[in-house]
C-alpha cells in the first residue's frame, strides 16, 4: 500500500487491513483450538442472560466462563473493592487509595475495630448424588469450567463440602452400604453412586483447590433392617436399641472405605435432621430425640471414632433448624452428660430461621462456647406457590446474604449450601424434592448458569478464608446486612450488602490501622466485599 498525500486516509486503511489479518488469524487459531479440544476461553466478563425474574445469570460451556483471580494483597495505602449487583455487575473490581477521614462529612460511617469473635471454619456446598449427575452431564470442558468455579483458585475457592452418607433426598433410588441384613457390617461396600457422583469430583476438587477440602458426613437414614419400621421413609422411623453400635460402626466403616479412595473426613454429624423422622415430610429419616441422640453418642459413636484413627475428626451434633437450640442440647446433655466430651460443634439448617430468633444462637454460645456453630444445609425453592427454580433471581440472593450475615454476627462459624449443581426444575430427586441451586445445568445446551446466590456464596467464601476472625464494625442502617473479618494473612476484608432500592454512599474509618477512609458508593440491591491489608 502506498500513502503519498492523504496520511488520514492511508491510516483507515492500514488500520483496516490489520484488523483483517488479525480477524483471519483468530479464525484460523479458532480452528484449530477445536479441532483439537484445547480450546479455552478466561475472562473477567459474565456473558448475562435475563429470564425475567429480577435479575440475570452468567453463561458458561465449554468454551467460555468467566472466573476471578485470586485476591493478591496490595500496599497499605490502597484497597479493593469487588461489587455484584442486580444491575448485572459481578464481581467487579476497583482500586482506591485510603483518604484522610473527613471529619465533618455527612456521609454514613462505618468503624473497624480490634475485638475478636469466633474462628471462621468456612463456606461451601453439598456432593449429593443429584450434584454429581447434573456436573457429569456436561461434556469435559463444561464440566471443568464448573468445578474450576467452584474450587479453583480462579472460581469462589469453597473450602467446605457435606457428603451425604449413603442416600438422601436427591438422588435417584434409595441404598444403603449394607444392604442385606448383617451386625457385623461384613457385607459393607460403598455404592455404585459414590464412586460415580461423589469420589470423583470430591478428588477433583482437592486437585483444584491445591489442598483437602474439609468434608463433613452426613447420614440421613441407615439401612432399613437397622429401624423398628423398615422403611427410609416412615413416622417415627427410630432406630433398634440393639442396632446402636453397628449404626456407630457403619459411621466407622464410610470413613475408612473413602479413606481407601484418598479421602479423609474433618468432620462428620450425628445424622441429618433427626426430627424428620418423626413427621414425615417424604423425606429419607432417622428419628432421633436428644435424649437418644445423646446416648448413641455418649455410649456409641463417640468411644467408637476417638478409638480409631479418625479420633481427630469433628462430630457435629442437631444438624437440624436452630429453633430447638439451645433445649436440644439441653436436654442431651442432661440426660446424657458424658456425650459432651465427644461433641465438637452443633449444625443448624437455615429453613426456619424466619421464626427462630437469633437469641437461640446467642444463648447456645453462652450455655456452650467450647461448642462452635456451623450452618450445615440451606436452599431456596420447594415451597409453595414459587417455583423451584427461579433462574436470575437476585432476591434470592439477598435471601441467602441476609441468613449467612445473621448468623455470622451471632456466633456460627460458616456456612454450606446445599447442592452445588441442579437441572432446570431442580432436580433429579427421587422424593420430589426439588429446589434452587447457584448454578443450574442445561445438558441439553451443554451449559450452566450461575446464579445471583452464586455470587452471593462467592463473596463470602472468596474473600473470607478459614481461619479468618469475625470482627467488630460499628454500623448504622445496614447494620444487618455489614460483616467484617481479620483475615490470616492480616487483611481485613468488609463485606457490605445493600437491599435497599436507592444507592447510599458510606465510609469505612479502621480504628485500628489508622489509615484514614475508605469512600464506598452502594449501588442498590448490591453486594460489595471490600479488603486491604
Amino acid at each position: 500500500m502506498y500513502c503519498t498525500k492523504d496520511h488520514n486516509i492511508c491510516f483507515i486503511l492500514c488500520l483496516w487491513q490489520v484488523t483483517n489479518m488479525l480477524k483471519t488469524v483468530f479464525y484460523f487459531q479458532c480452528i484449530l483450538f477445536v479441532q483439537t479440544g484445547l480450546f479455552s476461553v478466561t475472562t473477567q466478563q459474565c456473558i448475562s442472560r435475563d429470564y425475567g425474574n429480577g435479575g440475570t445469570v452468567c453463561v458458561c460451556n465449554a468454551t467460555y466462563c468467566e472466573f476471578l483471580p485470586k485476591i493478591q494483597p496490595v500496599d497499605k495505602a490502597r484497597y479493593l473493592i469487588y461489587t455484584s449487583n442486580k444491575a448485572g455487575l459481578r464481581f467487579e473490581k476497583s482500586e482506591g487509595s485510603f483518604l484522610p477521614e473527613q471529619t465533618t462529612s455527612k456521609t454514613k460511617k462505618f468503624y473497624v475495630y480490634t475485638k475478636e469473635y469466633q474462628e471462621i471454619h468456612g463456606f461451601g456446598g453439598a456432593f449429593t448424588d443429584s450434584t454429581g449427575i447434573n456436573i457429569n452431564s456436561l461434556n469435559e470442558g463444561a464440566k471443568e469450567n464448573l468445578m474450576r468455579s467452584y474450587f479453583g483458585e480462579d472460581g469462589i475457592e469453597y473450602t467446605l463440602a457435606r457428603v451425604p452418607i449413603g442416600l438422601s433426598d436427591f438422588g435417584l433410588r434409595d441404598y444403603s452400604y449394607a444392604e442385606s441384613e448383617d451386625p457385623s457390617l461384613k457385607n459393607f461396600k460403598l455404592a455404585p453412586e459414590d464412586f460415580q457422583y461423589k469420589i470423583p469430583l470430591i478428588l477433583k476438587a482437592n486437585e483444584l483447590a491445591g489442598h483437602p477440602i474439609r468434608l463433613i458426613g452426613s447420614a440421613w437414614s441407615p439401612p432399613i433392617w437397622m429401624k423398628i419400621i423398615p422403611k427410609y421413609v416412615t413416622l417415627f422411623g427410630t432406630l433398634k436399641s440393639e442396632m446402636y453400635q453397628p449404626w456407630a460402626n457403619y459411621h466407622l466403616k464410610f470413613l475408612e472405605e473413602y479413606k481407601k479412595n484418598n479421602i479423609t473426613f474433618w468432620g462428620i454429624t450425628t445424622g441429618n435432621q433427626p426430627t424428620i423422622g418423626y413427621i414425615t415430610f417424604n423425606i429419607p429419616g432417622l428419628a432421633m430425640g436428644p435424649v437418644q441422640l445423646g446416648r448413641w453418642i455418649s455410649q456409641n459413636l463417640g468411644p467408637t471414632l476417638r478409638k480409631s484413627e479418625f479420633s481427630d475428626i469433628k462430630v457435629i451434633t442437631l444438624d437440624d433448624q436452630r429453633i430447638f437450640l439451645p433445649l436440644w442440647l439441653v436436654d442431651m446433655l442432661l440426660f446424657n452428660p458424658g456425650a459432651k466430651q465427644y461433641i465438637d460443634g452443633i449444625g443448624v439448617h437455615w429453613y426456619l430461621d424466619s421464626i427462630s430468633p437469633t437469641l437461640d444462637l446467642d444463648l447456645t454460645h453462652i450455655f456452650y462456647p467450647d461448642k462452635f456453630i456451623l450452618g450445615t444445609e440451606g436452599c431456596r425453592g420447594n415451597i409453595p406457590f414459587e417455583p423451584d427454580v427461579s433462574l436470575g433471581s437476585w432476591q434470592r440472593a439477598e435471601d441467602y446474604v441476609k441468613d449467612i450475615m445473621e448468623n455470622l454476627q451471632h456466633w456460627v462459624t460458616g456456612w454450606i449450601d446445599w447442592n452445588m449443581a441442579l437441572d432446570l426444575v431442580g432436580g433429579p430427586s427421587k422424593y420430589n424434592s426439588n429446589a434452587d441451586s447457584p448454578i443450574i445445568v442445561n445438558k441439553t445446551a451443554g451449559e450452566f448458569y450461575k446464579q445471583p446466590t452464586y455470587y452471593a456464596m462467592g463473596h463470602f467464601s472468596k474473600f473470607v478464608p478459614p481461619g479468618s476472625k469475625f470482627i467488630e464494625i460499628s454500623q448504622y442502617e445496614l447494620s444487618k446486612t455489614t460483616v467484617a473479618f481479620r483475615r490470616p494473612d492480616g487483611g481485613i476484608a468488609i463485606l457490605i450488602a445493600n437491599t435497599k432500592d436507592y444507592d447510599i454512599d458510606v465510609a469505612i474509618i479502621d480504628r485500628n490501622k489508622n489509615r484514614g477512609q475508605i469512600n464506598i458508593h452502594l449501588t442498590r440491591h448490591s453486594l460489595s466485599s471490600i479488603v486491604y491489608w
